[in-house]
């Protein structure tokens, strides 16, 4: 293969706009690349060409059932798959060691070895969107004349998103606080007038109201901070019956949650925990059959009583939007 002429001037990079998109190897502590800007024709760069594509919503699998005596199937139900991604990626080095040199460079920040990548999608409003896949194939490389030069190559990168799903880059967390709880008896007061202490936080059909802007379900993690006695924490979703977790008061009177202790519900699915800040499991103190529930995409409501011990106490709800596409 001979050498390009020197005059050689690489492509425009694709024009994103305001967008811009970067991806990060290692597991997302690796370098960040930058691929919607060149460093122009005099310096090295990597970045993307026309034809992206798997940036949208994700594929589906559908289940069904076939009935010997009906024609057809019968849906069961569908999941979100795997999510497969091809970037086409122009690579260019203002000399022949440079290119190498960049080649090397991306093969080890992409590694899957190494952990997955995070593809970042930024908008003009510096909103985000995050997506966690792990490199496939496309390095291999091909020496044909619209492929490679002497100072450039193009690869078609292509990646699998085993979470299918977008992210957004900031939690939404509702927080609620309650009481300084008093003694009911003290003798630095008077008996009366009496004074009693706010200790139930919402009752029978309270009802919370929760936006999740994202465009599928979100799990949530509660954190529960003492003294609380017990707790309810339910959800009615658009179709279907209640969910609820929940946690009754024990036998002996004393707080389920102590004093500066905080209770972490963990919701996401391959995690499900309950276990407090000092690592005590509290799965065996939750009532029969908890039902850890999503939020549903727009608005909603859920149904939730707290019972406090004396003392200030508060309760959180973070949780991360999913999005099925990177706008």
């Amino acid at each position: 293969m001979s050498p390009i002429p020197m005059d050689y001037e690489p492509p425009e990079p694709e024009a994103w706009g305001r967008t811009q998109v970067t991806i990060t190897g290692r597991g997302g502590r690796g370098e960040e690349i930058p691929l919607t800007a060149s460093g122009g024709s005099a310096w090295p760069s990597v970045f993307m060409l026309p034809g992206a594509t798997g940036l949208d919503a994700p594929p589906v699998a559908l289940f069904s059932d076939d009935s010997p005596g009906l024609d057809g199937s019968i849906f069961r139900s569908s999941r979100a798959s795997a999510r497969e991604i091809m970037l086409p990626v122009y690579l260019y080095g203002i000399d022949r060691p440079t290119i190498n040199e960049l080649k090397r460079r991306l093969f080890y920040s992409l590694n899957p070895k190494s952990g997955p990548c995070v593809l970042k999608f930024t908008e003009g409003d510096n909103s985000t969107r995050l997506l966690t896949a792990y490199y496939k194939g496309g390095m291999e490389g091909s020496e044909g004349t619209d492929s490679a030069g002497f100072t450039w190559t193009k690869y078609g990168l292509t990646f699998v998103a085993m979470d299918p799903w977008f992210y957004g880059e900031r939690e939404e967390t509702k927080r609620w606080t309650f009481g300084e709880g008093e003694p009911l008896v003290s003798p630095a007061k008077p008996f009366f007038p009496m004074a009693i202490a706010d200790g139930v936080m919402g009752g029978p059909g309270s009802e919370i109201f929760i936006n999740n802007p994202g465009d599928v379900d979100a799990w949530p993690v509660w954190k529960l901070k003492g003294p609380i006695k017990s707790f309810s924490l339910g959800y009615t979703p658009e179709v279907g019956p209640q969910a609820v977790i929940k946690a009754n008061a024990p036998a002996d009177g004393s707080d389920l949650v102590p004093t500066g202790r905080t209770l972490t519900i963990d919701t996401r699915p391959g995690r499900k925990t309950v276990m407090d800040d000092r690592g005590t499991n509290y799965w065996s103190r939750l009532a029969t059959n908890p039902q850890f529930w999503s939020i549903e995409p727009g608005y909603s409501t859920g149904q939730f009583t707290v019972v406090t011990g004396s003392g200030k106490a508060s309760v959180s709800l973070t949780f991360l939007p999913r999005y099925a596409t990177y706008v």
